[in-house]
């Protein structure tokens, strides 16, 4: 029996997962678009599902990081990603896999062992995201995409849409694979305001494709204080080839009301928080190696050091100077997720079975792309994933710490009440 693939995609943030079998007898299919709206969730508060959530996509995203920072490939310069449009799309995808295909992306994605406190966890997540306030804008969307002749487990399709609000839409994949790409890529666009294009690539989707899942996260938003833009100057910066090369310097003196800030014998700390009009519900974390030195950083980072740094953080006047910067990353992931313990899901042994009842479905690919725009204002970051199966500055003040980002450093976009990482890159060269 022929067997095929799922490829996954992602980017500011988007993701798609590509699976892929044999095909069935017509049936009546998983709900179409427009037919059976998805139930909107809604959050629980202090939720234990959705902290353990939280730190499962923590806990995922540093291992990711480094993985990518060793990788001869995606390591040489810039990282940047969504931990939260990764671990999305493949908790979607963790809900049909069974036996050892399901206990490796548990793994690895550190999923509670109950299904039913991960998918509780995500209903709060999703909705806690997605009710954020009018200051700025953070939204994430999820959906399916079935080919219309392979029979799914209705199971599967409610719960995808139950628990992860994501709709599901019959596609001809056998007859229109281009037009079907087209169709998908039209809609990561729609939820990343044009910031991700072409997330799935020409030839992913073909006859043998059965199901495509997609993941969006899109974020943009202001300084609580701005940089003037008036400061700005063009500033030397040691790249993490060992090059120095001349950016834009952004810089401002934040007062103790603004940023929190910290500092050991190895790096510094810089919180810089968005305005969401009545406090701070996100921010960007920075950390800042004395030296370039953002792998050693990187490898003593994990979920509960980043917890604690957080804590540690003191609100004082602080000289900041930081760079503008624009990042594109696109990744193509079976191979790190492999080396990183799910290795089976690429393989004609995988076990998707509960997705349609029978062992004819793997992954054929995973793509992520992302996005971040950084300057005076604030911040815009985007990120896509899909799952295809197939079958000069003035001298500071005495006594303030000036924060001087020209060298290579690492960053996050959190959450700040659940602590979730929504983005993490590493800037080595801005550009």
């Amino acid at each position: 029996m022929h067997r095929t693939a799922i490829p996954l995609l992602g980017a500011l943030s988007v993701l798609a997962i590509l699976l892929a079998g044999c095909t069935a007898p017509a049936w009546p299919g998983p709900s179409i678009a427009g037919e059976t709206p998805a139930p909107r969730p809604t959050i629980t508060q202090s939720s234990p599902p959705l902290g353990a959530v939280v730190d499962a996509n923590n806990r995922f995203a540093f291992d990711l990081f480094n993985s990518l920072a060793d990788d001869p490939e995606y390591g040489k310069g810039n990282i940047f990603f969504s931990p939260y449009s990764i671990s999305t799309a493949l908790a979607i995808t963790y809900e049909g896999a069974r036996e050892e295909t399901a206990d490796e992306i548990r793994s690895v994605f550190h999923f509670p062992d109950n299904r039913a406190i991960l998918r509780s966890g995500y209903v709060n997540l999703i909705a806690h995201i997605n009710g954020q306030a009018d200051a700025f804008t953070l939204r994430t969307a999820n959906a399916l995409w079935a080919e219309k002749t392979h029979t799914f487990l209705p199971d599967y399709i409610s719960t995808a849409e139950r628990n992860y609000v994501a709709k599901t839409t019959n596609m001809d994949f056998i007859h229109q694979p281009e037009g079907s790409r087209l169709t998908i890529n039209s809609w990561v666009e729609d939820q990343t305001e044009d910031r991700i294009k072409d997330l799935i690539p020409p030839g992913e989707i073909n006859p043998s494709t059965a199901l495509v899942i997609t993941n969006a996260i899109y974020f943009k938003g202001t300084w609580v204080k701005q940089f003037d833009p008036s400061l700005t100057r063009d500033a030397d910066f040691m790249a993490g080839s060992g090059t120095t090369i001349r950016v834009p310097m952004m810089q401002r003196t934040d007062d103790a009301a603004i940023s929190g800030y910290a500092e050991t014998d190895t790096f510094q700390v810089l919180e810089m928080p968005y305005d969401s009009g009545d406090g701070a519900e996100l921010s960007m974390l920075v950390i800042l190696p004395g030296e370039n030195d953002t792998a050693g950083i990187a490898q003593s980072l994990d979920s509960g050091t980043l917890q604690e740094i957080r804590k540690s953080l003191a609100y004082k006047t602080v000289r900041v100077y930081f760079p503008k910067f624009t990042m594109e990353t696109k990744y193509f992931l079976p191979r790190t997720l492999s080396a990183m313990g799910m290795p089976t899901a690429f393989t004609a042994g995988a076990d998707f079975s509960g997705m349609d009842g029978g062992r004819d479905l793997f992954i054929t690919n995973i793509i992520h792309q992302a996005f971040v725009d950084l300057n005076e204002e604030g911040t815009e970051a985007a990120a896509a994933t899909a799952v295809i199966m197939g079958k000069g500055a003035a001298p500071p003040e005495d006594n303030v710490p000036v924060f001087r980002a020209d060298h290579p450093f690492i960053f996050f976009i959190q959450e700040r009440e659940t602590g979730s990482i929504l983005f993490m890159g590493r800037v080595s060269e801005p550009v």
